[in-house]
């Protein structure tokens, strides 16, 4: 790893990195710049323009842990990261893991990128905990060790997850729970049946925000974590999430599913530190309610 170096003389960053560093390959510099391991003073950048001015300090960083807020690729933003987990908010439209059409345009494939610094050959790697649908937007945790990833889904049923969406209509009461039973025996939709061998029980604790005119945004806390769980119950209500076309949605004013994963609270795998983080709702969709 090259030495930090001190600024005599105003210059850009991109630069300056390749005079000062000239025995590192300029292809590895731009990967450090991409993904925000070369600090000025400290503080990441990804700026290749920078203007650096005498007296600044740049430097690689050796812990390569994201600082929070981070951009890491096709619109993910991370929020935490260290030697354990990556807790990411994913864009809408994005799938967690590859499918059979789509291998790389997936948040894992970008998170082992980001990770192995741009180098395809590299061993790092990351281990999917939870998904959220591709429509689904906000907040996944990874785990960078398949100890980290073994203790989060062994305590995930206990972890605070927290939702909210925007809904077609109003609900009868301000806050309640959805019961039920799903059956997710097709591949592509799930279904409310009544308890049988083959249906999963499903519950999600709901709060109304707020309403306007025939839309409402409401808070959900998952019990159970079931495939298109908040989907279907707030379909089988009668009020489904808007873009959501596959379960009855008849609107899309946000131009995407108004799903968002707004918070998640669980003890650090190593540590056992609590920990806490929220994503707001985007603004597209907060503007319709």
């Amino acid at each position: 790893m090259p030495k930090p170096s001190t600024v005599t003389e105003p210059a850009e960053l991109l630069a300056y990195a390749f005079s000062v560093w000239p025995e590192v390959k300029k292809k590895q510099i731009r990967t450090w710049l991409k993904f925000q391991a070369i600090t000025v003073n400290g503080r990441p950048t990804s700026q290749f323009d920078h203007a650096l001015k005498p007296g600044d300090v740049v430097a690689v960083r050796t812990d390569r842990y994201a600082v929070p807020k981070t951009l890491i690729g096709s619109g993910i933003k991370a929020w935490f990261e260290d030697a354990h987990l990556i807790v990411i908010d994913k864009p809408p439209d994005l799938l967690s893991i590859a499918s059979m059409g789509e291998q790389e345009r997936t948040t894992y494939f970008q998170l082992t990128d980001y990770l192995r610094q741009g180098k395809s050959k590299g061993r790092e790697r990351v281990w999917i905990v939870h998904r959220l649908d591709k429509e689904t937007s906000g907040l996944m945790v990874f785990a960078k060790t398949p100890e980290a990833k073994d203790i989060l889904q062994t305590g995930w049923d206990k972890v605070e997850k927290k939702y909210e969406a925007v809904i077609e209509g109003r609900l009868p009461q301000k806050s309640g729970i959805f019961d039920c039973h799903l059956d997710e025996r097709l591949p592509f939709r799930v279904f409310v049946n009544p308890p049988a061998d083959f249906t999963r029980h499903a519950v999600t604790h709901y709060r109304v925000l707020s309403e306007k005119g025939k839309r409402s945004l409401v808070e959900l806390t998952l019990e159970t974590g079931r495939r298109h769980q908040i989907r279907v119950q707030l379909a089988d209500a009668g009020c489904p999430i808007i873009g959501d076309e596959k379960y009855g949605s008849r609107t899309n004013p946000g131009h995407r599913l108004g799903l968002h994963a707004t918070s998640l609270r669980f003890p650090h795998p190593a540590t056992g530190e609590m920990l806490s983080f929220q994503s707001p709702m985007p603004k597209e969709l907060v503007k319709l309610v």
